[in-house]
């Protein structure tokens, strides 16, 4: 069963999430299964973006959906992941081109360089005139010079907007195949106490604390196949025997879509009347799927009918779904 492990390290400024999607994330793929399936490579990033979504949401505890984009220039053009307050999450990507096997970020997202990726925080009540609040980074980092280098993992990009945007240093461990997706986060804990009273700020500790430091070699050391195979309690148990954790009551993540035939039915409304019965006219039938789930949404000329017609003396509409 699918399941999120939040730790603290007795008497070190340092917490630590540990999460395993099995169920849930077989369930994503069985709905993109058959000639609908991603390839391969495209499987594992989306994998390992779910994972990261669902400790990132479970991290800053945001009432509304943390979504996690990856875009760019490469045979994949979008890959998102969304995570609901309660960890229900879905993916979906936009594949354009073939993917070469064994490829990576740069790969699939950066192969000229325009690869970004987007964190966005959509609040569920939202106030009056409030918007999400977005953050962006590139898919490289600086090096010497003006030149950039390429990253070629989503832990690697995540940790670097953690680091801009929180100014905490943080570990990210991610994998994912076909029967699991996981990650293992380490975070230094923000400043507090006694010492936000000196005037201490999270960007002067970043680099400098001894024991995250330590604790973030020791996560290092996990290896793709240990994080993919070993139940939560061997992990912690080999990476951190001489650390005293605080354990707490895991958190159950789960598969979920927000799709509905109403939300589609608000979407050719928007498209207008023509362009809805010119549907109807050449195919007999409007039908739209739900790149997140795949469920197929079927409106026939009643339906179409229906939307653009006032009143309430409509005769009934098909309400195909599949």
């Amino acid at each position: 069963m699918s399941a999120l492990h939040k730790f603290l390290f007795d008497g070190q400024p340092v917490r630590g999430m540990l999460v395993r999607l099995t169920d849930s994330w077989q369930e994503v793929l069985r709905r993109r299964a058959g000639d609908a399936a991603y390839p391969p490579e495209v499987r594992v990033l989306l994998g390992e973006m779910a994972a990261a979504g669902v400790l990132m949401q479970a991290n800053i505890k945001f009432n509304g959906a943390l979504v996690l984009q990856v875009h760019g220039d490469g045979p994949v053009k979008l890959a998102v992941a969304e995570v609901q307050p309660d960890l229900a999450f879905r993916t979906t990507a936009k594949v354009v081109g073939t993917v070469p096997a064994g490829a990576r970020l740069e790969a699939m997202l950066n192969v000229h360089g325009q690869g970004r990726c987007v964190i966005t925080l959509d609040p569920q009540d939202r106030l009056p005139g409030q918007q999400p609040y977005q953050g962006v980074v590139p898919l490289s980092k600086g090096s010497q010079g003006d030149q950039r280098e390429p990253l070629q993992q989503v832990a690697q990009v995540l940790e670097h907007y953690m680091l801009q945007s929180e100014q905490l240093d943080t570990r990210l461990v991610l994998a994912a195949d076909d029967r699991v997706a996981a990650g293992l986060l380490i975070q230094r804990l923000p400043v507090d106490g006694k010492g936000n009273l000196a005037g201490a700020r999270n960007e002067d500790r970043i680099g400098l604390d001894e024991a995250f430091n330590r604790i973030a070699l020791l996560a290092a050391t996990l290896t793709r196949e240990e994080l993919l195979t070993l139940d939560v309690d061997t992990v912690l148990h080999r990476l951190f025997w001489e650390e005293k954790l605080v354990r707490f009551e895991p958190q159950r993540p789960r598969f979920a879509c927000r799709c509905s035939r109403e939300r589609v039915r608000n979407m050719l409304r928007g498209l207008g009347r023509d362009e809805s019965e010119s549907l109807i006219a050449e195919r007999g039938l409007v039908e739209v799927g739900c790149d997140f789930c795949g469920l197929q949404y079927h409106f026939d000329a009643v339906d179409v009918g229906e939307m653009f017609t006032p009143g309430q003396n409509q005769p009934p509409g098909s309400a195909a779904v599949q």
